[in-house]
């Protein structure tokens, strides 16, 4: 008899802890989609004129807020800057004292170098920011190319049509974060158009 009640017990504390998960959803969802480093998001959102939102995506796909990353391409920190590109990015905008040091240890760093660099992105392709997305995966040259071959055209519904499959998985992922994120963070983001 008592291994029943006992039984009957952890039946009902797994029923309560299961309706607590879905009573508290968002606490749960925040969990397993946390955004960290959002002071210095919001300020590079702030400067350079971004979604908030979409920095933390693209960081989420890019190391998932991990600090002191190199990828095998020789990309660099939070945010996956090859250091050719944070060579010129920093040159452009007059960013100083940036070693490939502080690129790949500090957030702070990798936030506003990768940040100024979307923020140019979006305003080579005309604020499509799909496309600048694509562009920070494959650089703007092929994103160009592609939709100046009529390859595709630049938004989301077809990126199917991006011929590298790196890119177009690198750009289904990012807006699968971001929409995630503008449902769980409507505080934190803003809509850029």
């Amino acid at each position: 008899m008592r291994r029943l009640a006992r039984r009957r017990v952890l039946l009902l504390l797994i029923v309560l802890f299961i309706a607590f998960l879905f009573v508290k959803s968002d606490w749960m969802a925040r969990w397993m989609y946390p955004i960290h480093y959002k002071e210095d998001i919001r300020t590079s959102a702030m400067n350079y004129g971004l979604d908030p939102l979409l920095i933390a995506a693209v960081i989420r796909v890019e190391t998932n807020f991990s600090t002191g990353k190199e990828s095998k391409k020789g990309a660099l920190g939070l945010m996956q800057i090859m250091p050719d590109t944070a060579d010129w990015v920093i040159q452009q905008a007059g960013f100083a004292n940036v070693t490939e040091d502080t690129l790949r240890h500090r957030a702070d760093v990798s936030i506003r170098i990768g940040s100024w660099y979307l923020s140019n992105l979006h305003k080579q392709f005309d604020g499509n920011r799909v496309a600048a997305v694509a562009a920070y995966n494959a650089g703007p040259g092929n994103v160009k190319k592609w939709m100046n071959g009529n390859v595709w055209d630049g938004k989301i519904e077809t990126v199917k049509d991006v011929p590298f499959g790196e890119t177009r998985h690198y750009v289904q992922r990012v807006f699968y974060y971001y929409n995630k994120y503008r449902d769980l963070y409507p505080e934190f983001g803003r809509n850029s158009e």
